[in-house]
């Protein structure tokens, strides 16, 4: 499953996780989907979506996607042909080095044996034909084409503010000013170091998708999805967002969690220490973030690589 995003402004992008995790139906006595579609905010929605979402799959997330199916598929495929080969081998040259000292025997008068040099022969005969097809074979399974992409469904998202301004109600504020700018501190400085390690990152941070940074491999183009957590030396825990830890269950080979430790003074030279799979569990579904132990973390944690 794949899956491509259309805004309001005419952005089209590949979400590299399932979106859905991160929302919710209409609750009872929030407005219908019907009502959304009849707002200003909303003429931007057509039948014509589907076309542009289908074409934008076409032309940008299957080719990425076939591109990651593929390496992965041809190092299985080379581990697998080499493991073949590799007893192949041994079993040929198991019987042609018998086959060899049979026939010695043979010419040295010694006969009566179960084996002889002939029926050896045609025993390393007979592998050298699986190795050949083995061959073929590795070849025919890397042949790895694209089937044209199928829409099979879409949603509409409404932002909660949206909802509740059609509700009548008032949005809470969630925002931590105080937090955004060692937020944005961490976010330069984990930038900067994926790019000394060679990768080329994008700030996400205001798109809300579950982490902070895209990094990309220039060598593969594969992604690998980077949320950012800036703290104080003598902070004790670190806050994660309900949407951040399920998009690290649903990418938990390419997710990392960045945490920047800052000292007390400004002029401090802040460390950057990853975590892989930082979370082994959904939230309680009542749950909108979690608050983890920032020790702990620290304990899995290892240098950005």
């Amino acid at each position: 499953m794949l899956y491509v995003e259309l805004d309001n402004d005419g952005v089209t992008r590949h979400l590299h996780y399932a979106p859905y995790l991160d929302y919710r139906p209409l609750a009872d006595g929030e407005p219908t989907v019907d009502a959304f579609l009849e707002r200003p905010e909303c003429a931007w929605i057509s039948r014509d979506l589907e076309q542009a979402a289908q074409a934008y799959a076409v032309g940008d997330v299957v080719p990425e996607h076939l591109a990651e199916v593929r390496a992965a598929r041809l190092t299985l495929i080379d581990k697998t042909e080499a493991a073949v080969k590799d007893r192949l081998t041994k079993e040929i040259s198991y019987w042609d080095h018998r086959a060899a000292q049979l026939a010695l025997e043979e010419g040295a008068g010694k006969t009566g044996a179960r084996l002889n040099s002939g029926e050896a022969r045609r025993r390393a005969d007979t592998f050298a034909a699986p190795a050949a097809e083995a061959d073929r074979g590795a070849e025919r399974d890397a042949q790895i084409s694209p089937r044209p992409p199928v829409v099979l469904g879409g949603l509409l998202v409404a932002p909660q503010g949206l909802v509740d301004k059609m509700a009548g109600r008032s949005t809470p504020s969630t925002g931590r000013p105080d937090d955004t700018q060692l937020a944005a501190r961490a976010r330069a400085i984990v930038m900067e170091t994926e790019r000394r390690l060679g990768f080329e990152p994008t700030d996400r941070e205001f798109d809300k998708l579950g982490y902070d940074i895209e990094s990309r491999d220039p060598a593969t183009g594969k992604l690998r999805f980077i949320e950012v957590k800036g703290r104080r030396s003598d902070a004790d825990t670190v806050t994660v967002t309900k949407n951040e830890i399920l998009c690290s269950l649903n990418k938990p080979d390419d997710f990392i969690l960045a945490l920047v430790l800052f000292g007390n003074g400004d002029d401090d030279t802040p460390r950057v220490r990853y975590v892989r799979r930082p979370f082994q569990r959904e939230p309680d579904f009542g749950a909108a973030s979690v608050n983890y132990a920032l020790k702990d973390l620290l304990a899995s944690a290892e240098d950005p690589r």
